[in-house]
């Protein structure tokens, strides 16, 4: 468990190979196979974990594709989850559930993901002896669905706690599917002094977050008669933890009514949660769109348009929706410094079919 410390010589031994020296391991082995597509990496990976573990480890790892877990999914905190926790886990199998995630992921995908585990730690102090849960970095939990050596068949995989989902479905050489894709970052900036590896002024979630003021701030004002969809913030993204996105038509301004400069911001806002996968899913990902049309695709906001107050945006076309929220207070206080953001497929996350929402 967690010392009391987020320096201490003995949560460092524990947590360095889970997460900063599994970075550097991943990095190698991914390279050692850069020509495997990234389902082919996942399979690899996900048979070397499976042979770490004992019996009782593998019963609660490896599930039916077809189990009703694979489709549960939710990123606030709990004491249990499905699958096996890294805490459970000897330093073997910990770094193999990294090295897996990270050839699930594109390297900022992975920085990210890492990131928002180390923030548990610095919650842990923020928060103190009074806390609620336990703040644990080693409290995220692998969920494998179906049979990863069987090429043929569709395999999934969670990765999953507090301020983390992220979940796909792969088969043969492809990644079928790869959402919901859920990060959170709570402080969303780090305001104080903590112990630990992630310092002062440290902001996981920064481009989700300056992109998009960056383009509502480019609105005229009627631009933002059209993008403003609310004077506040809700409280939450939609149908978090459902097994599908709302489908509902998609709010807010037109990309087709904006200039090319607000078209590039929001393209490369786009391609912030795109690119939290590796390369081929991400050009998938935005392939996909194109292939829809861009012109489809509508940007909306709520709430505040400056940082400290409330806000939330949504981005959403045929084949993607991205919802943005910051209202909570951080663990000092702090108002709206406490992120969720989420992509999710409008085709049907979990690779479900779903029928897309009606374009305006």
């Amino acid at each position: 468990m967690l010392g009391p410390r987020l320096s201490s010589p003995r949560f460092l031994r524990r947590l360095i190979p889970t997460t900063l020296v599994a970075a550097t391991l991943g990095a190698i082995t991914i390279a050692a196979v850069q020509q495997q597509s990234p389902a082919e990496g996942m399979q690899q990976y996900a048979g070397a974990l499976l042979s770490t573990l004992n019996e009782a480890q593998k019963n609660e790892m490896l599930l039916p594709y077809g189990s009703d877990a694979r489709v549960g999914w939710h990123f606030i905190p709990k004491d249990e989850r499905k699958g096996v926790p890294l805490r459970e886990m000897n330093d073997a199998q910990k770094a193999a559930s990294m090295r897996l995630l990270r050839a699930a992921l594109s390297e900022a995908g992975y920085t990210k993901a890492t990131q928002i585990i180390l923030l548990e730690g610095v919650l842990r102090e923020l928060e103190g002896s009074d806390r609620r849960w336990a703040r644990d970095p080693d409290g995220y939990y692998v969920t494998l669905f179906g049979e990863p050596a069987e090429s043929d068949s569709p395999w999934g995989l969670s990765f999953e706690g507090h301020h983390l989902s992220l979940n796909f479905v792969c088969q043969g050489d492809k990644v079928v599917d790869s959402t919901p894709q859920f990060f959170g970052a709570n402080p969303a900036i780090i305001r104080s002094d903590v112990a630990g590896p992630l310092g002062k002024g440290t902001r996981v979630l920064a481009e989700e977050e300056e992109r998009a003021f960056q383009l509502i701030g480019m609105l005229s004002d009627a631009q933002k008669e059209k993008a403003i969809i609310a004077e506040e913030a809700p409280s939450e993204i939609r149908a978090a933890g459902e097994p599908q996105p709302p489908q509902e038509p998609p709010a807010g301004i037109s990309y087709r009514d904006l200039n090319a400069e607000q078209i590039e911001t929001l393209e490369k806002l786009v391609e912030v949660y795109a690119t939290a996968m590796p390369e081929q899913v991400a050009s998938e990902r935005i392939s996909a769109i194109r292939q829809a049309g861009w012109g489809n695709v509508h940007f909306a906001w709520a709430g505040a348009t400056k940082p400290g107050i409330g806000h939330y945006y949504r981005i959403q076309g045929p084949t993607f929706l991205v919802e943005f929220i910051n209202t909570q207070p951080d663990a000092e206080g702090n108002p709206a410094n406490h992120i969720h953001c989420v992509w999710r497929d409008m085709t049907g996350d979990f690779a479900l079919a779903q029928t897309p929402a009606a374009q305006p």
